[in-house]
């Protein structure tokens, strides 16, 4: 039994059934080892702290009690308020500035439109952590610091949402553009009628990439923020750690809880991912 696969110059090849056994065999023991510490994560996230310190697994050790006392040490159902009102935020507002930034810079035409966006590309090469400070200082200054404003107004532009956008915008034909205009519809009107409708895998994809990063943003919010309901789950998370002991039952069972927001939105949007990651480019094409 013979499998067909294709080769880099397209030419169809013929894989032993041995071979793609052992393909198969090779795909499953990469997939168990990227699974294995979130089945590890389960796992202590299910059975008390002394349990796991002792290594005993015992059946009788097994119980939710963990996820019911995460609630309660800490006040976790704040940061996960938190979590969502800035990564909702940030993700739906994101996306509409750098989905109408894209625009003009894929089908508009202007004086110095390629020079200003490879100006924004520029801007990519600068460290996040050469920016903190300054970024911290403005927001001071404004008065901000420690509220939404805060966590949410510095991560509404991006220039790889920019980016992505417009790498998309451009394999859309200017004949829709056109045609548009002769009815004399405005640029907006053709952003939000003709463009928008035929981005929804791409927008998918950077929807789905902009809210895994921003629920699991770290640094800035621990740097903005300073009461405990401000906190987001990632810095929530950091009160388990003590400076001599950490309380990896509780722990584990916030780290579970935090990834099941993002893992229901790859599974909703996960067709949609998997077409904006090929259409966009990124795919490796």
């Amino acid at each position: 039994m013979t499998t067909m696969t294709a080769t880099p110059s397209g030419s169809p090849t013929r894989m032993s059934l041995p071979a793609r056994i052992g393909l198969h065999a090779l795909l499953l023991s990469f997939s168990t080892l990227m699974l294995a510490p979130f089945g590890v994560m389960v796992l202590v996230s299910l059975i008390p702290n002394a349990a796991f310190l002792a290594r005993d697994f015992s059946p009788s050790n097994f119980s939710l009690d963990n996820y019911f006392r995460t609630f309660a040490v800490a006040p976790f159902g704040r940061y996960y308020f938190n979590s969502i009102v800035v990564s909702v935020s940030v993700t739906t507002l994101q996306i509409l500035i750098a989905s109408l930034a894209a625009f003009a810079f894929a089908r508009l035409r202007f004086r110095g439109r390629e020079a200003i966006f490879l100006f924004y590309l520029a801007t990519l090469m600068i460290p996040f952590p050469v920016t903190l400070i300054p970024n911290f200082l403005i927001i001071k200054n404004l008065g901000w610091y420690d509220t939404y404003l805060a966590l949410i107004v510095p991560g509404l532009f991006s220039v790889f949402s920019t980016f992505l956008l417009r790498q998309y915008y451009r394999g859309i034909p200017l004949d829709f553009d056109e045609a548009a205009r002769m009815d004399g519809a405005s640029s907006l009107r053709i952003w939000w009628q003709i463009i928008v409708p035929l981005s929804g895998p791409v927008l998918a994809t950077l929807a789905i990439f902009v809210f895994q990063g921003v629920w699991n943003d770290f640094l800035w919010p621990l740097v903005v923020t300073t009461s405990e309901q401000m906190r987001t789950i990632p810095v929530g998370l950091a009160a388990f750690v003590g400076q001599y002991s950490t309380a990896w039952d509780l722990l584990m069972a916030g780290s579970v809880i935090a990834l099941l927001p993002v893992l229901v939105i790859y599974v909703i949007g996960q067709k949609w991912f998997v077409q904006g990651i090929a259409l966009s480019g990124m795919g490796g094409r």
